[in-house]
């Protein structure tokens, strides 16, 4: 008995310490840039942009125009001038550059790159490595929105994820924010919190995990904020049990990033990206 007690004791301490320095070498502890919660361990979706030229077109579309908020900026589709990659990253440039696009003066472009109609996710872990371009008028986001509307309705009904936002003339603070029904911008009680870093041009990870019953957002591996789900929550409160697919802009000016006007002697502007990666 004696025997194999103390055989059964050296076993289990040594399992205990190879999983100890798997954990380890993976980084896997809250804190750790690398880390991946145990519900969350699965790569479903991933670029790292090794690539050459345009993203891969199997995983990336571009929104296309003036799309949104009165911005300055015409995103472009497919235009190497504005997303390229290069160097094992995306490069995705606003310039002011007159470009001749379908026959019009485009006076700033930009692009937008989504997962739209290619990828979308219900529960995930989405984290992205990222460098901002920092200017007034800049207005650089990573966020996602519901793959149909058909459920709950169109914007803020069926909701929106910010996992990332920032403005040019406040660099220094970072946005992470959800709209919904109950809770959205237009009556100024949307759930959400800035981080002020001293950094905000340098290279940092922004990361969400969405669960069931709960919205957490990390910078560079720390938590920064927290949304539950309410007592009795309906989808006005909760509409994020449907899948959502994933946004990458740089926008400039407009009705945020433009409040205290634009620096046109900064263009061209550049948004590196590192890596996406989706872990469900």
């Amino acid at each position: 008995m004696k025997n194999t007690f103390l055989y059964t004791l050296i076993l289990t301490l040594f399992l205990m310490g190879c999983e100890e320095e798997i954990a380890n070498l993976r980084g896997n502890e809250p804190g750790h840039h690398n880390y991946i919660p145990v519900e969350f361990k699965t790569l479903v979706f991933g670029d790292e942009f090794e690539g050459d030229g345009l993203p891969d077109a199997q995983k990336w579309g571009f929104e296309i125009g003036f799309v949104r908020n009165s911005e300055l900026q015409y995103y472009t589709n497919g235009r190497l001038e504005n997303c390229y990659q290069k160097d094992g990253n995306l490069h995705i440039v606003a310039r002011n550059d007159n470009a001749l696009i379908d026959g019009e003066t485009r006076p700033f472009t930009s692009a937008s790159i989504t997962t739209r109609a290619k990828a979308g996710w219900k529960y995930c872990r989405v984290e992205v490595r990222a460098k901002l371009p920092v200017a007034r008028g800049t207005w650089p986001a990573i966020w996602m929105l519901p793959v149909s509307t058909a459920i709950y309705g169109g914007w803020p009904k069926s909701g929106e994820i910010d996992i990332m936002e920032n403005v040019g003339y406040d660099a220094t603070k970072m946005h992470f924010t959800a709209h919904m029904e109950k809770y959205n911008y237009t009556k100024n009680n949307a759930k959400a919190a800035t981080l002020t870093t001293t950094t905000p041009g340098d290279f940092h990870v922004y990361a969400l995990e969405w669960q069931r019953d709960r919205l957490i957002w990390y910078f560079d591996g720390e938590p920064v904020h927290e949304y539950k789900t309410e007592l009795n929550s309906t989808w006005q409160s909760w509409p994020f049990n449907q899948h959502f697919y994933l946004i990458i802009n740089l926008a400039f000016g407009g009705g945020w990033g433009g409040q205290q006007g634009v620096d046109l002697s900064k263009l061209p502007l550049d948004y590196v990206i590192d890596y996406v990666r989706v872990y469900q």
